[in-house]
């Protein structure tokens, strides 16, 4: 159970912060700029959820994720194989894999690129999808340097995925897509 008495601790003043395990360590460490950017994404995603509201289908997979990506924080600060420590589980990764899967099979198949853009749901689910290719570009660099499970690359992969996926559905699945058209303003 988490219990949070005080919000100010004063405790990073000085440009440190934290891990799960009590290590501290710079607040701009690899870990912590990955664990700042999974936080961005849990942001962005919230916006997106006010696209969303009443949705039925659409807004539960997000609260879901939002849920995935406080896991996937908790995983990411406590480096190395923590035994008891929350991590991300396959389980995870592959419910995105099936919520892809539904979701796209309703899309008419593109014929180009698309564009950020569309819908104001569209335009923010774009945004969240950039945001976590960012993450996933982080924890992979992070990877390269110390320990992380796995599951944490292959989830942010799944998730910038059903977001294209999700912005296509919010464009009217797909009918009010931006299509890039190459060499068009030349």
């Amino acid at each position: 159970m988490v219990k949070l008495d005080v919000i100010t601790t004063r405790g990073g003043d000085a440009g440190e912060t934290s891990l799960g395990d009590g290590t501290r360590i710079r607040k701009d460490a690899l870990r912590i700029e990955a664990i700042g950017t999974v936080d961005e994404v849990n942001a962005v995603l919230g916006l997106l959820r006010l696209h969303t509201a009443g949705d039925a289908e659409l807004d539960p997979i997000l609260a879901r994720i939002q849920n995935d990506l406080f896991d996937l924080g908790a995983d990411l600060c406590v480096p190395g194989e923590a035994g008891d420590r929350l991590r991300l589980a396959m389980a995870q990764s592959v419910r995105l894999d099936q919520e892809i899967a539904m979701l796209n099979g309703t899309l008419p198949a593109l014929r180009s690129f698309v564009l950020p853009g569309g819908t104001p749901g569209a335009a923010m689910a774009h945004l969240g999808r950039t945001v976590a290719r960012r993450a996933e570009r982080l924890v992979v660099a992070l990877a390269a340097e110390e320990a992380v499970n796995p599951e944490a690359v292959r989830y942010l992969n799944r998730l910038s995925d059903l977001l294209f996926v999700l912005s296509r559905r919010m464009n009217g699945n797909g009918a009010g897509d931006v299509l890039w058209a190459p060499g068009a303003t030349r």
